[in-house]
């Protein structure tokens, strides 16, 4: 199976692109990814088959599901926090684009049903994680969305965003988990670039890139200098085994710690 997914670099068409399926024989982790496009004044109605999320990435939408019909706007993913609607199996959506607009789109096999629900950015913290360690190197912006605190026992699906400043790291110490993940990448221009581990492996990593992610291998990232690096990353609880907090690599446990000593040249400072 092929875990670096690089075929979109040129970006998605109008309509919907899927990336990775929820159904693929060749991938046990049951997560479907792709990309919603709609041109200004499109309109859309579906009944989801599974669990669904959609999450807005560029423009303005009204969403509609159940009782709840939300309008939502983006214009930085960078700046912005994020706006999404999440919607179990058998569920009727509707979409309307007010400005051309951008969603991604994210669901597993999960027919449970449970009530839809609509997070603004207003609903979802911008956590400033990393902050004071290691000279703030591994700063970045922690957007979860959805996860086992907030969303109903029957959800499977658990979603959030990860900024990672320029030259920075993210998702570090190096962390792993059981669960299967998948991260989507944007960068803050479209040459920008970073490099995802996989394990041992290491992944180059552009505009528009999809990763797999499979169970207990880890997953730290960095930006490459000049360049911010974003990512959704989407996770599924497993049976009896709900995804909660990873489990850092301890070899590098202890660069989390504010006071954390380690070598730094002197007389070199943080400069702009």
């Amino acid at each position: 199976m092929k875990h670096l997914l690089d075929g979109h670099r040129a970006g998605f068409p109008d309509g919907y692109t899927a990336i990775t399926r929820r159904d693929d024989p060749q991938d046990q982790a049951g997560l479907g990814v792709g990309v919603l496009r709609l041109r200004a004044g499109a309109t859309l109605a579906l009944r989801t088959e599974a669990e669904t999320a959609w999450l807005l990435m560029q423009g303005r939408v009204r969403m509609a599901v159940a009782d709840i019909e939300r309008t939502f706007a983006r214009s930085s993913l960078f700046d912005e926090s994020a706006s999404c609607l999440h919607a179990a199996a058998g569920s009727e959506v509707s979409f309307a684009a007010l400005d051309d607009a951008e969603l991604t789109v994210y669901d597993c096999p999960n027919t449970q049903p449970f009530a839809a629900r609509a997070f603004g950015p207003g609903d979802i913290p911008n956590e400033h994680r990393g902050r004071g360690q290691v000279r703030n190197r591994s700063l970045r912006f922690v957007r979860t969305i959805f996860d086992a605190r907030n969303s109903p026992p029957q959800a499977e699906l658990v979603l959030g965003e990860v900024v990672t400043l320029p030259g920075g790291w993210s998702s570090y110490p190096p962390h792993h988990h059981a669960q299967p993940e998948i991260y989507h990448y944007r960068f803050t221009a479209p040459q920008g670039y970073g490099h995802a581990e996989l394990g041992d492996a290491v992944c180059k990593v552009h505009q528009y890139d999809t990763i797999r992610i499979p169970p207990g291998l880890d997953h730290a990232q960095c930006a490459a200098p000049g360049y911010g690096m974003y990512y959704s990353w989407v996770v599924r609880h497993l049976p009896g085994n709900p995804y909660t907090v990873p489990e850092f690599t301890a070899e590098h446990a202890w660069t989390m710690a504010p006071d954390a000593d380690f070598w730094w040249p002197r007389g070199i400072d943080d400069e702009r």
